[in-house]
């Protein structure tokens, strides 16, 4: 890789396995996975008065408010191995986000944005399995659906923002891991090299 910075955000519908694919990007460009979700999660185990808040919230089946998350995300990018670079999950999740996200940057705008096309039913059957292994309490098909509605409604715009900055890399999220894998290092290798020719 060159030893510029590289500023990427992975999207998809919750379950996608986009935590599993960031893991593995990162990795290759050498740069933290940041996810709101795991920041959220470690306060919530903490006990932290952000964790309350925000479990009272995720209960509810609701999405934690901007000027939450957005305060948390500025304040992960601030430390010093975000520098050379990020892989962001789980924000931006709506186009007031972007904006915010855009601030933060300054001008140095994300690089590319992949995106995990998958099947809602194929999701939603692996979200109720994950559940089932793994004892989630507030994983029932009920709040799985109304997840995936929100997000579709929240991030239909996204989708389109992204695209019109050209630095979209749509993938199809279905698959094993590695053929998944695989299919994100073409699209990020393509989509980085023009940006780099422009």
């Amino acid at each position: 890789m060159t030893d510029t910075t590289t500023r990427l955000l992975i999207i998809g519908p919750p379950g996608a396995g986009k935590g599993t694919q960031a893991t593995q990007i990162a990795e290759r460009f050498g740069v933290p996975a940041i996810s709101t979700g795991d920041i959220f999660r470690a306060n919530i185990k903490g006990g932290t008065e952000l964790g309350q808040q925000v479990q009272a919230i995720i209960e509810r089946g609701e999405l934690v408010p901007d000027s939450l998350t957005n305060e948390i995300v500025a304040d992960r990018l601030a430390q010093a191995d975000a520098a050379a670079g990020f892989l962001l999950d789980g924000y931006p999740r709506n186009v007031e986000q972007v904006h915010a996200l855009d601030g933060m940057l300054e001008g140095d705008a994300l690089d590319a944005v992949v995106l995990l096309e998958v099947d809602t039913e194929a999701v939603v059957a692996r979200l109720l399995k994950r559940a089932e292994l793994e004892g989630r309490a507030d994983d029932t098909e009920d709040v799985i659906r109304h997840r995936q509605d929100v997000y579709a409604e929240q991030t239909a715009p996204l989708v389109e923002l992204f695209t019109e900055r050209g630095i979209l890399v749509a993938v199809d999220g279905l698959g094993t891991v590695d053929e998944v894998a695989a299919r994100i290092a073409a699209g990020l290798d393509a989509q980085l090299a023009a940006k780099a020719g422009r």
